[in-house]
């Protein structure tokens, strides 16, 4: 009896578990390298401690296969740059995306894979340049979502502002950067600077944020990554 008891509370305690989600982190550059990419890691899986979803970190393409997809739940490139995948991993990639898979895209995630089409229309725009780093008012587009929930609008942020290319035009744009608020911008007055959908068989969020050291220390900023990840990882709280 006393064994029946045992095994009974066993089975109940496996069946109260949740299996940990798993979050990809990429961070292989082939041009331009941040400084601020470890430090961005390293914030990363402290969300990842904190909220309960495990974080592999690797700078290695060759996981991009079929098998080595298969646990994660959500792949995160961080400032990546430069055509970092082969013809085989770029396809392994595709499959992720077209099975259900989530994609997030940090900063320079817009400054790779320039010559594959595909990858453009996913992370929804290409790198086209920034003025000198400064000062900007960021107005929140959608209040709703996860990622700015908890943001007030302007809210006013240093970093680096990216001009784009190629944007798709069906993008869900949760922040803008107001193009009076500084000098350089080139999109006018409705100037996006993150944005979510879904794509492909997947979904997808990118942020243009996170090219400075000190941004991963600040609070909001962090609040609005982890929003982005859980939209990534489905997660409805």
């Amino acid at each position: 009896m006393k064994h029946l008891l045992i095994i009974i509370y066993l089975l109940l305690l496996c069946a109260s578990c949740k299996v940990q989600e798993q979050v990809l982190v990429f961070t292989k550059t082939e041009g331009f390298r941040h400084k601020s990419i470890e430090t961005g890691v390293s914030a990363i899986q402290k969300l990842g401690k904190e909220n309960h979803f495990k974080v592999t970190h690797t700078e290695d393409s060759n996981i991009f296969s079929t098998e080595g997809l298969k646990d994660f739940d959500a792949i995160i490139f961080l400032s990546t740059t430069g055509n970092v995948f082969s013809g085989a991993q770029e396809q392994a990639f595709k499959t992720y995306i077209n099975n259900g898979g989530s994609f997030m895209g940090v900063h320079s995630a817009t400054n790779t894979e320039y010559h594959w089409p595909w990858y453009g229309k996913l992370v929804g725009a290409y790198f086209l340049d920034h003025p000198k780093h400064c000062e900007a008012h960021v107005h929140v587009q959608d209040g709703t979502h996860r990622s700015t929930q908890h943001l007030k609008s302007p809210w006013v942020l240093y970093d680096e502002w990216y001009n784009y290319r190629d944007m798709s035009p069906d993008l869900k744009v949760l922040l803008t950067v107001d193009e009076s608020s500084y000098a350089g911008g080139k999109h006018g007055d409705y100037h996006p600077i993150a944005w979510y959908r879904e794509y492909d068989g997947g979904r997808m969020f990118y942020t243009g944020l996170g090219h400075t050291i000190e941004i991963y220390s600040n609070p909001e900023f962090k609040q609005h990554l982890l929003g982005g990840i859980f939209y990534c990882l489905k997660r409805k709280k």
